[in-house]
């Protein structure tokens, strides 16, 4: 049993329990739309979650021991939030009257949890597999934002994810970064601005796919041909396009521009610089061989994605400033697998590298605490080390660590209040903030959910909890 079934049945298990201690009222399920929660609200039939307003979005945290993220722990500290920011921090924070006080005393507070590595939202569409390049897919056409895995991860304290294409095709489609503002639109609960991430892959999954079809790639070496081939079919397009321009620039009035490829446009995008680049890769020779063809091509490689042997070649990775989204303590599960080890994300961050613990799991997002904490205990990290595996370098590989992963002033009010250590396998979200606003409330009736500025939350979230299977090629 992999740990993902094993977390699918004891959901199960909940549901049935829950389902005998009372009845639950099941609820209207409401159109895929952006409007769909402005919908609800208007025809004021769908029972939503707790019918409970967000706090004032000026409000002080106090009393909590702090845990920042960049700067260390405050014991006894303040968290100062306005208008979606964080405005001070620290053991003696002012805040004027008009602002709400949270009282924590005796709990814990940190950054919103990120992971870097998540299909959550997606099932059934993770992976375009009908031909081994597809950098024009987008995975916002497939965002489910209804999904309830995304209520989960919520509750769990996770604030911001990357939701990336499967790891079926050599260079996939193009990620989507949303914050988990579960009851909100689907537009709403995209991260503006966020930089545009793609998702790469070699080694097994690549060539099982198409090698089962006698199909390029069936091979490792297939598998690199197939992506040098399409980056330079990049490169002659970028090139065309700058030609154009060029004479455009000048003044040349009979110039005529290539015909449009969004497929290609997108390969160009990455060597431009465009897209941060997210490649699902397990072996160090691998690794090795990704970055000599960014190296080829003229772009950088962002982070390497499961990366189980990051710990032979971390010197390597620190030195090209590429970082790693890994699992804890994963190994054995495929070829590749065969040779992790449980001390790779500490040996690969002693050297330098930026290492992000990641779920690729719609259970283990729930517990990404959990996961950063054998960090600790495997390879000896500090709690503001194994803290910073699922907040700032999560941030830093997904492009957005000037804005969230870290509790600094003017950074956005992504806020955990945990009812303990957070590192703890005892340790609950109590409270959740996104932007400065509570989305998740542990004392609320409705499993913690709270209605949004008179919006009910989206689906059907009191129904229970359900097991979706969302395993696939990740």
């Amino acid at each position: 049993m992999t740990p993902a079934d094993f977390g699918r049945r004891f959901l199960l298990l909940a549901a049935v329990l829950l389902g005998c201690a009372a009845t639950l009222v099941a609820q209207n399920e409401p159109a895929h739309h952006p409007m769909a929660s402005a919908m609800i609200a208007a025809d004021g039939k769908t029972q939503g979650p707790a019918n409970v307003a967000a706090p004032h979005n000026e409000f002080v945290i106090r009393g909590a021991t702090v845990l920042t993220g960049s700067h260390g722990a405050i014991q006894n500290g303040s968290v100062y939030v306005r208008n979606g920011k964080i405005v001070a921090v620290g053991e003696s924070v002012n805040a004027p009257a008009s602002a709400s006080v949270i009282d924590a005393r005796g709990k814990y507070v940190t950054p919103g949890i990120i992971d870097s590595h998540s299909h959550m939202a997606l099932d059934g569409d993770v992976n375009e597999l009908t031909n081994p390049v597809v950098p024009h897919m987008m995975m916002i056409d497939a965002f489910d934002y209804r999904d309830k895995a995304l209520y989960h991860a919520l509750a769990g304290g996770v604030t911001s994810a990357l939701l990336l294409h499967g790891s079926g095709d050599m260079i996939g489609g193009q990620a989507v970064v949303i914050k988990l503002k579960y009851g909100r639109s689907r537009d709403e609960m995209l991260f503006p601005n966020a930089p545009r991430s793609i998702k790469f892959a070699s080694g097994e999954n690549p060539k099982r796919v198409f090698g089962s079809r006698n199909q390029l790639p069936s091979t490792r070496m297939g598998n690199f041909e197939v992506m040098r081939q399409a980056l330079q079919e990049g490169r002659e397009y970028m090139r065309d396009w700058d030609d154009y321009n060029t004479k455009v620039k000048n003044g040349d009035k009979n110039a005529r521009p290539p015909r449009r490829d969004l497929r290609l446009e997108a390969l160009a995008d990455i060597l431009r610089g465009n897209l941060l680049v997210q490649i699902h890769c397990y072996r160090s020779d691998e690794m090795l061989t990704e970055m000599a063809i960014a190296k080829e091509f003229g772009y950088k490689v962002r982070a390497f994605h499961h990366a189980l042997e990051a710990y032979k070649v971390a010197p390597q990775l620190a030195a090209e400033g590429v970082g790693i989204a890994t699992f804890s303590d994963w190994w054995g599960f495929k070829d590749e697998a065969k040779d992790a080890i449980p001390w790779n994300a500490v040996i690969a961050m002693r050297k330098g590298v930026k290492v992000a613990i990641k779920s690729d799991s719609d259970d283990f997002v729930r517990r990404l605490n959990q996961e950063a904490a054998k960090a600790i205990r495997y390879g000896g990290a500090t709690e503001d080390e194994a803290l910073q595996m699922i907040t700032i370098n999560p941030a830093w590989i997904m492009g957005i660590d000037d804005r969230t992963g870290s509790l600094d002033v003017g950074k956005d009010a992504d806020i955990v209040i945990w009812n303990g250590p957070p590192l703890s396998s005892y340790a609950l979200a109590d409270k959740v903030f996104i932007d400065g606003d509570l989305y998740f409330d542990r004392s609320l009736p409705g499993f913690g959910l709270v209605q949004f500025h008179g919006t009910p939350g989206v689906g059907a979230a009191t129904e229970g909890f359900p097991g979706d299977d969302h395993e696939e090629v990740h």
